[in-house]
């Protein structure tokens, strides 16, 4: 009989704790994003794009001589050497050869030409600069290009962390040297590879 009355008063405690957790109110995240805040940093984004496109559209009518073209990606480019007998440009799956240097918009170089190359890039496959892995594709082979980034198709808001500041548009000079098809390039590397092994 104890036994019994044991087992009636545990069931009776088991319903009533399960009762009580269904009527628990969920947790609610400590910080939710309100809309407000969410309009304060698009605002921010605007004013910050707005003011970037601002100096760059200052130095670009301060060279009345040089002719800039704006491209749909936000960014601003002009030819230093132009090729105009190629129509091919590099497309994913091309790799590319290329140097390049990178200045502030006054014209101070931030990363020397000698401190980035070579550069070796797999077109739309490895993880670069957004505005190069944009402005690339533009480029036919020998052409020399400067580009001017506002900061979102360069290193945004974080910076490189060494030498480029947090929103910092970029002015960089790229020479794309030659393009060839990923197949072609590995062909290469692996006759490469036993040249050096035979010698």
């Amino acid at each position: 009989m104890k036994n019994v009355k044991l087992l009636i008063i545990v069931f009776i405690a088991i319903l009533f704790a399960s009762s009580c957790k269904q009527h628990q109110e969920a947790r609610r995240p400590i910080s939710q994003a309100s809309g407000s805040f969410m309009k304060r940093s698009v605002e921010r984004n605007k004013k910050l794009i707005t003011g970037e496109e601002g100096q760059i559209d200052s130095i670009i009518k301060s060279n009345p001589k040089i002719k800039y073209l704006a491209s749909k990606k936000g960014y601003w480019y002009t030819y230093e050497i132009e090729n105009k007998l190629d129509t091919l440009t590099p497309k994913k799956g091309d790799v590319a050869f290329f140097d390049y240097e990178i200045k502030d918009l006054k014209g101070n170089v931030i990363y020397s030409e000698l401190e980035l190359r070579p550069q070796t890039y797999l077109v739309d496959k490895q993880n670069i600069m957004m505005g190069l892995r944009d402005g690339i594709k533009l480029m036919h082979k020998n052409e020399k290009v400067n580009f001017l980034f506002p900061s979102h198709m360069g290193f945004g808001y974080h910076g490189d962390n060494k030498k480029i500041g947090p929103n910092q548009p970029l002015l960089c000079s790229v020479t794309l040297h030659n393009f060839i098809a990923e197949e072609a390039f590995k062909k290469e590397v692996q006759l490469k590879n036993k040249d050096t092994l035979t010698k």
